[in-house]
């Protein structure tokens, strides 16, 4: 078993920041260094108990997605080994979680897209018939595939506090129209691809989270991860069943049990039991040998 890294510590670089699950360093004026750690959150909280080999599961389903796609957009990588860059006694703390990757400047959305209605989408289904304010025709399910992919925008938010969705409208005010037009086209069309391979590979992807960033010329780059049991809702086809909600190859299990024991979904979380964490370790697996092999 792989000893879980809940933090890393790279004194050779300038830490910038800690988010939920990454750790982000400063290479030069050009380049950064991002450490996925086996942190896991819940309900917008980091939770006490890593998942060990998560960062590096995160890492490989990210660098799969990120070449698989490319001829859609470019990516955030630089191609610098990670190893090259730290001190010889860090190593272990980058080898297979790690990515050098280009400074580029983050845009202020999050860039969802939704295949099927789930999560705070059916919610406000029930209550307008409605996503983020797109209407959606009447009776469908909880988990129905919806009649196209929707692109349905939201706030970044600051670790502990929750991402807010928001209208297409105001994505236009905060990026300008032609980038915000940019971005919906670009995501929906990484969604479509991904979404019709991993079909190919018994998973459905139910929804996704993209970040996407500008260097000085204003190319448009996806940052961040890619279509990761993290940033995505995947589902095993063969389990799949509209009007519920199928399980999940991501942190559902955590969330689940978390749900069970009557947690107020405030810090601090509670130290997850052996197994739940192993059992989560084995989802995150799963999801990367189904889409890899």
């Amino acid at each position: 078993m792989t000893e879980a890294l809940f933090q890393s510590d790279i004194k050779s670089l300038k830490l910038l920041n800690r988010g939920k699950v990454r750790d982000i360093y400063e290479v030069d004026g050009e380049k950064l260094l991002i450490v996925t750690t086996d942190r896991l959150s819940a309900f917008d909280v980091v939770l006490p108990t890593p998942i060990p080999g998560k960062g590096q599961v995160l890492t490989s389903v990210s660098n799969f997605w990120f070449e698989k796609l490319k001829h859609i957009i470019p990516n955030q990588l630089t191609g610098v080994a990670p190893e090259f860059i730290v001190a010889d006694d860090e190593k272990n703390q980058v080898t297979g979680r790690a990515l050098v990757v280009k400074r580029l400047k983050p845009l202020p959305i999050e860039a969802i897209v939704r295949g099927y209605l789930v999560g705070s989408g059916w919610k406000e289904y029930q209550k307008n018939q409605s996503v983020c304010s797109i209407p959606l025709p009447a009776g469908l399910r909880e988990a129905d595939k919806l009649p196209q992919p929707l692109f349905t925008p939201s706030t970044k938010a600051e670790v502990g506090a929750h991402d807010e969705n928001i209208s297409f409208a105001k994505a236009e005010e905060l990026l300008g129209e032609e980038l915000a037009a940019k971005v919906q086209e670009v995501a929906i069309a990484l969604y479509r691809e991904a979404a019709e391979y991993a079909a190919t590979k018994g998973i459905i992807i139910a929804d996704t989270k993209f970040e996407f960033g500008l260097d000085d010329a204003g190319t448009l780059y996806i940052i961040d991860e890619a279509l990761t049991p993290d940033s995505s809702r995947f589902w095993p086809a063969d389990q799949y069943q509209p009007g519920a909600n199928p399980p999940s190859f991501d942190k559902q299990y955590v969330r689940d049990w978390l749900e069970s024991i009557g947690w107020n979904k405030k810090p601090p979380a509670p130290e997850l039991p052996a197994d739940v964490a192993a059992r989560t370790g084995e989802k995150y697996r799963e999801a990367l040998d189904r889409l890899t092999k």
